[in-house]
Order: C-alpha cells, then structure tokens, then sequence
C-alpha cells in the first residue's frame, strides 16, 4: 500500500478507453480499473459524426475503423403515417459513419500496452487518504491512487461517493438492434428515420452486409420496459407493420436474431431542475454531498476536491442518462477524452515537481477543462432530451413544426451537433 498510482481511470469502456489511450499517447503513467473479466466489445453500433472523427484521429485510430465503415452520402426522413419524404439532405462535407462497437473499442485497448487495463477489478469503495484516494476493489485489496478518473456508467461508484443523485426517467424507452445479413442489405449509403405518432424509427447501414436500427416510443405510464426478446420484437414488429415503414426496414426488424443484438431500455435523460444543476453545478467540488449533475459526467478526484467533467455516454449495453436522439453520447465521450487528456499531460508535464505544485497545476488544468466543456454537454444534453420530445412526440402541432413548418432545421441539429473540434492531444 506504499505505492500511489499517478493515475487510475474506473471503466474500461468507451469513455475510458478515449481518456486511457490520450493520457497514454501523452507519456503518462496510468491504470485502468475494468469490473469484467474481459475487454466489454459486444454491444450494437453507434453513428459517429465529424466530431468523433476528429477525435478518433487525435487517438490514432480513425483510419483503420473508416476501412471497415461506410461513409453514409444522406439523411432521409420520412412520415410513418404517410409514408411522405419529410426532408432530404446531402451529407456533403459532414464524415457519418455507423461504427459496429465493437470494433471501436478494440482498436481503442489496442493502443494501449499490455498491463495497463486490469480486468477483474471491481471497485466497490472509495475514500479519502491524506491527498490521494483509496479505492476498494471487490476482492478485499486497496489501491491507491493521486488522481482517479470516474469512467464507470449509470451505477457508478465514483458518482455514488460524491453523493449524486440517479438519473430520471424520460418517459421514453428504446430498443435496439444489429441484423446481419449474409448475402447483403442492397441499402444505400443513407441514414434514415422515420417518424410517427408517439415513436420514431431509424436504420443505418454499418457495412455491406450489417444494419444498426432503432425504435424508441413514448411510454404510457410504465418505467419497465419489455425485456423478453420475443415479446420485445413482436411489440416493435407490431408498431412498424401497422405504420407505413417500408418493407424492407421491416424485415432487417424480422430477420434480427434474439440475442444480445436485440435489447430494449428506458431512456434516462436530465429532467427539470437537473438540467439547470448541470450548468450552474458543473465543477461540483469538495463537498462531495449534495451537488446534483447527471451521472453520465465521470469524476475527477484530487486531494481533498472532486471535479466533475462531462463524457461517458454509453460506458456499457445500458443507456447513460443523456438520451441519444442526437447521435452524440458515444462521440461527446470521445471529445472529452482527448480535452481531458490534453488538460491533465499540460499539467502533469510540466512546472516543478512537488506535490503541491502538481495538485495546483492539476486544479487548475481541470478549471481549463470545465469552462471548455461546460456548455457543450448542457447543450448536447438538453438539446437532445428536446429534439426527441418533438420527433417522437403525437401531439398534431409538434407533428406540424416537424412534418411541415421546420423539417429540415430539425434534422440540421444533427449536423451542427456533429461539427465541433476538439482539437489534438
């Protein structure tokens, strides 16, 4: 217990990984905590747009994961209820591509050397130990640690140490899929979306031969959601075949097998005065009681101080609380790995060497970080839960703002979201 790791990051999921892979490819010495036995890859697809490119290029990783990828020409959004084009537009300079998970998370832990993640390592506690933290693994041993790195999803132990409160439900729930089909889709290169009266649904094409769809609706009342496949897949097969979605989306639907390529969950977004915490509570410090910010930002700890900073969208198969109807909670996770990797190298690399000069340099990188990313997750965050409210929702005037009045400004949101640059490591 002598030893103190400089670094230790919770969750070797996507969002650790990106921070894992920066602080890395920066020379810094770290570890990563990961609670399974093995690499978690399995999982569905996600649409990574301009903004994750670039952030996967900082990473090192972009162009063996484009190889594998379509680059998708066009966003087609249609009527459920009549079938009539809603709005069409050209891609154009905008990079889209349905990533199979993955193959995003190997390339990720393939930057990384051997030793570095720790799998079977679960961390069940932490606490204060003079200026460092000690963490508490599932097996009886202790770690500690100068800076610890909160990258552990919706049930984190992290979150859960610095008193914040749980995500709320949406009133939404979502299912999602990934169907293979052997001898080829025949789809274009496009990103489609249907909406109808109280659901939405949407295909994209991760190569020639394998689709990522969802379907998400609204609830009536119930916060469970449907978790037997079979059930699950008759209720969406249902809606879709009593809707005017083409034949074909039905059957990459049908011809989706029962197993982890087909699950449903409740959406988790930020309600109400949540939302407003999210931006007045952001850097959320030593108090460690009290703050209220969603648990899809991750922690940062150092000292006696905790820092709150904005990523982990999807850290497992279980859905973060920020909901996806913008396409971003996979690609803000990386954003943020390589802006938290850029702050934390700057402020470990250089200056003097004493410990108090380190931890004032680290507080301050961390400050840099917060005032950098603070309005871009409450934007990405509530735009999203908004964005989906009004593609999902039946009510006859929002039908009319999104089919008619404002079609493709909706739909544009999805790009403009997509455009930011994080910058290099």
């Amino acid at each position: 217990m002598d030893h103190t790791e400089e670094i230790i990051i919770v969750g070797a999921g996507l969002a650790g990984l990106a921070v894992s892979v920066g602080l890395h490819r920066k020379g810094i010495r770290i570890l990563v905590l990961e609670s399974s036995d093995t690499l978690r890859a399995a999982g569905f697809a996600l649409t990574v747009w301009n903004n994750a490119w670039r952030a996967l290029d900082a990473l090192g990783v972009g162009d063996s994961l484009r190889r594998h990828h379509l680059r998708l020409q066009t966003a087609v959004v249609s009527s459920a209820s009549s079938a009539s084009l809603v709005t069409k537009l050209t891609v154009k300079e905008h990079e889209v591509r349905c990533v199979r998970r993955n193959l995003l998370v190997e390339a990720l832990a393939g930057q990384l050397p051997h030793g570095i993640i720790r799998y079977s390592s679960k961390v069940v506690a932490m606490e204060d130990s003079g200026e460092s933290k000690l963490l508490h693994l599932a097996d009886g041993s202790t770690l500690k640690a100068k800076v610890v790195i909160g990258c552990d999803g919706i049930n984190s132990v992290v979150s859960k140490w610095l008193g914040l409160k749980p995500p709320t439900f949406s009133g939404r729930h979502a299912v999602r899929g990934f169907t293979v089909l052997p001898d080829g889709h025949g789809m274009k290169p496009e990103l489609k979306h249907y909406n109808g009266e109280g659901f939405r649904a949407g295909v994209l094409p991760c190569d020639e031969k394998s689709v990522y769809w969802f379907f998400t609706w609204a609830s009536n009342g119930e916060k469970e959601t449907i978790q037997d496949g079979l059930m699950l897949k008759e209720f969406v097969l249902g809606k879709v075949k009593a809707s005017e979605i083409p034949g074909q989306v039905v059957e990459i639907i049908e011809k989706c097998e029962l197993s982890s390529s087909f699950r449903a969950f409740a959406l988790l977004p930020l309600q109400g005065k949540r939302r407003q915490q999210l931006l007045l509570s952001f850097s959320a410090a030593a108090a460690r009681r009290g703050n209220t910010v969603p648990l899809q930002l991750p922690s940062v700890h150092i000292g006696r101080n905790a820092y709150l900073f904005s990523s982990s969208p999807q850290i497992s198969d279980a859905f973060h609380p920020m909901t996806p109807d913008l396409g971003q909670g996979g690609c803000l996770a990386l954003e943020d790995g390589v802006v938290l990797a850029r702050c934390l190298a700057e402020a470990l690399c250089g200056g003097g060497n004493g410990e108090e000069e380190q931890n004032r340099r680290v507080e301050v990188a961390l400050k840099e970080y917060e005032k950098a990313r603070k309005w871009r997750a409450f934007r990405l965050v509530v735009g999203s839960f908004a964005f989906g409210f009004v593609q999902e929702s039946g009510n006859w005037f929002l039908r009319l703002v999104r089919e008619r009045l404002l079609p493709g400004f909706l739909v544009d949101r999805l790009f403009i979201a997509g455009s930011f640059d994080c910058g290099q490591l």
